[in-house]
């Protein structure tokens, strides 16, 4: 059994809700298809559920009312019989007569993780409806009876594979079973989400309860580039990852992938291929346990970095200085991304800024505290173990016209980061593209 999970731009037409229904449909093997939202559904209901949060009824119902429409749309493009066109705007009626329902209520957040839950309930109800109208044997099954999070907010892996296990075995006779990605119920029994990129951990998990074959993520790229073919020019898919580097690569800007998704799939051991829907002959690019010794394989960025610099030729060198440092940042709930320590100073990056003036306001007590702001940290993903001779050298080299405020190396054998002003990113993954990976036919 393979599991194939769908973003919301893989469907976010009933062309595309088409195309991947065909896509789906090929060949005999079961398959569980785990869908995202229709593209901008879960935008427009997370601001229907900021209007009720301020008690404006009127500004939701609008949007509401926009909302279905716009689906009511879908609909009439999406169905070739009256029966299957009625059934659904049947569904539809019902549906956002529940999410008007929230306009007479007072809304907090346990509300707010309901109404966003629709968006996913709806598009899988589209897909499973018009695979019966394909007379494909499919069935919907609900996600909020699947997936649970513990008293942590995080995944009840148990929990998940006993449901999964226990559902597929009630329902043998099915080709396609349809659920929901992004939703769940917490421990308490509440509706609740895994957060936005959740649809690809949902995949990931149940892929990893079943030992499935593969775990197919699609979107609208052909897999993983070797740079962000938005802002650098000739970039080129990778067509194999190990888990270890599409960590880091999720970690630091492939916005291809969920940071956390693919760990299930890691301990698991069961591979992770990243396609596209607009291509499906294309490859993508495999993620799986296979390490390929003396190759880099991609370079990526992350933004909205902010550096902090602590001086203290007085407390550096005392004894649990360091902890000191990071305890406070953990009592901020606030992590680090790169450190770099020398015999008077500690500098470390954050990506969240939020608690940044209490956090300046106590390091103060240690020293002297210098902050940057606008900043990138541009990293090289791959074989970068001790081994490999050469390649931080290249590195380094290819960025000897750009300032660089910090490197980081040695604390992951996949990895070299620098820290530069947010203006020389685009600059800095160019030069690194140009010299890591030259064209061949320029």
């Amino acid at each position: 059994m393979k599991v194939l999970k769908f973003g919301g731009t893989s469907v976010g037409t009933p062309q595309r809700i088409r195309e991947v229904a065909q896509l789906v449909t090929k060949g005999q093997e079961q398959k569980i298809i785990v869908l995202s939202a229709m593209s901008g559904t879960t935008n427009t209901l997370v601001e229907i559920a900021e209007y009720l949060y301020k008690k404006n009824p009127e500004g939701a119902n609008t949007l509401i009312n926009r909302l279905e429409a716009t689906y009511q749309k879908h609909v009439e493009a999406l169905y070739q019989t009256q029966e299957w066109k009625t059934r659904t705007l049947q569904f539809m009626h019902e549906e956002f007569a529940y999410l008007r329902s929230f306009t007479k209520v007072h809304v907090t957040s346990f509300e707010e993780k309901v109404i966003l839950a629709q968006g996913e309930i709806i598009s899988t109800n589209m897909m499973t409806n018009l695979l019966l109208e394909m007379n494909v044997k499919a069935i919907l099954l609900n996600a909020l009876d699947i997936v649970r999070t513990d008293k942590n907010a995080e995944p009840d892996f148990n929990y998940i594979k006993t449901r999964i296990t226990s559902v597929l075995k009630d329902n043998p006779d099915y080709t396609l079973y349809i659920t929901q990605g992004f939703i769940c119920r917490n421990a308490y029994g509440e509706i609740d989400n895994l957060l936005r990129g959740g649809s690809d951990y949902t995949a990931c998990l149940l892929g990893a309860a079943l030992q499935a074959e593969e775990i197919q993520i699609w979107t609208d790229i052909d897999g993983m580039h070797n740079n962000d073919p938005r802002i650098v020019d000739h970039t080129e898919p990778v067509r194999q990852l190990h888990f270890e580097e599409a960590a880091e690569l999720a970690y630091f800007g492939a916005k291809i992938l969920h940071p956390t998704c693919i760990q299930p799939a890691k301990f698991a051991g069961v591979p992770v291929r990243l396609l596209n829907t607009m291509d499906p002959t294309a490859p993508g690019t495999i993620i799986n346990n296979h390490f390929e010794h003396g190759k880099i394989k991609a370079v990526a960025a992350k933004d909205n970095i902010t550096c902090i610099q602590i001086q203290s030729s007085r407390m550096l060198l005392a004894y649990g200085f360091l902890r000191k440092v990071f305890e406070l940042f953990e009592v901020h709930k606030t992590s680090i991304d790169m450190i770099c320590t020398s015999e008077v100073g500690v500098s470390v990056t954050i990506d969240n800024a939020n608690r940044l003036p209490d956090i300046v306001d106590e390091l103060k007590k240690y020293g002297t505290v210098n902050v940057e702001k606008d900043m990138a940290i541009v990293c090289v993903v791959g074989d970068l173990s001790s081994d490999n001779v050469g390649f931080e050298t290249m590195a380094c080299k290819a960025l000897s016209q750009i300032p660089v405020r910090m490197i980081s190396y040695g604390g992951s054998s996949h990895n070299i980061s620098f820290l530069v002003k947010a203006e020389d990113k685009r600059r800095t993954m160019q030069a690194l593209s140009d010299t890591l990976f030259p064209r061949t036919n320029p």
